[in-house]
């Protein structure tokens, strides 16, 4: 389709604010990565930017060695990986009987639902729900109070709504029952949004930090968010991790001990994502629009 004169110059005023944005959200990343492979004494000096200045490794190797990152590590695979399990499979056991005309009272349910995107109980109520459930310094409570998210769920819904009913006529015909039909048509017809709706439970739980903090008590059950957070604010571990590496006289700059953990933080999620960013908007998409 050949574009007018106006149409090609907004065409143009789109491209160059889509490039300002990426770069202004790719440079910190960039910097982030930079500083942690740089030599010591650029870092200290302040040199380094954009690009790193001479090589080292260094800030990795004692990062692994003097702190207990890869325990948080796992802390944090275990949370997200259980907690998507979880999330993912309460969201369509509710989502699925919400599209069923023949469910009873699923107005009200789904009222009931959406209420809860208007109005909350509170950090101090559900700290102490939390609290007399017992849940205190375990991972369930992490799970269960965000175990479905009410946008997901309404998300869900709506996709399944958009499968034809006829499906759902000749499966009837040939005997198929709400189970199998489930399990054998709606999910694999409903795989461009599941996987988005994975992504989205899978980030939440992986960047999980205030309820990590305010819900666990001992330090060995924190994820890599909380240890990041406090390798930032204080400088005790760096102290630690220095004098402990006396024999080489290798003395690593905060920067270049942050830089390292934030990477380690947010690889996986750059892994991860490529591999579902095919579903990603198809699934917001359709599952978001009611034909």
């Amino acid at each position: 389709m050949q574009l007018s004169a106006s149409e090609r110059s907004m065409v143009f005023v789109f491209y160059v604010c889509l490039t300002i944005a990426a770069l202004a959200c790719l440079f910190p990343l960039i910097h982030i990565v930079s500083l942690s492979i740089s030599d010591t004494h650029a870092v200290a000096s302040g040199w380094v930017s954009l690009y790193p200045i001479g090589f080292s490794l260094q800030s990795y190797k004692q990062l692994f060695m003097g702190t207990p990152i890869v325990h948080a590590f796992l802390n944090s695979v275990q949370i997200t990986g259980v907690g998507v399990v979880l999330s993912m499979a309460f969201t369509i056991l509710a989502a699925y009987p919400l599209t069923r005309t023949y469910f009873y009272g699923r107005k009200l349910y789904t009222f009931a639902i959406v209420f809860t995107l208007l109005f909350g109980g509170g950090l101090i109520p559900t700290y102490l729900t939390v609290k007399e459930l017992g849940l205190l310094n375990t991972y369930w409570a992490l799970w269960l109070p965000g175990l479905v998210s009410t946008f997901n769920l309404l998300v869900l819904r709506s996709f399944m709504e958009n499968i034809p009913s006829e499906l759902d006529d000749a499966a009837r015909i040939d005997g198929c029952g709400d189970w199998k039909y489930l399990t054998k048509i709606v999910l694999p017809l409903s795989m461009p949004v599941l996987t988005t709706l994975a992504l989205f439970y899978g980030v939440g739980y992986w960047n999980s930090f205030f309820n990590v903090l305010i819900y666990m008590n001992e330090t060995t059950k924190y994820n890599l968010s909380v240890l990041v957070q406090q390798m930032i604010q204080s400088q005790t571990m760096l102290a630690q991790m220095n004098s402990s590496d006396a024999a080489d006289q290798i003395r690593l700059t905060p920067e270049e001990i942050n830089s390292a953990a934030i990477i380690v933080m947010v690889v996986p999620i750059m892994i991860v994502y490529p591999f579902l960013q095919k579903h990603f908007v198809k699934g917001v998409m359709i599952g978001a629009i009611k034909g």
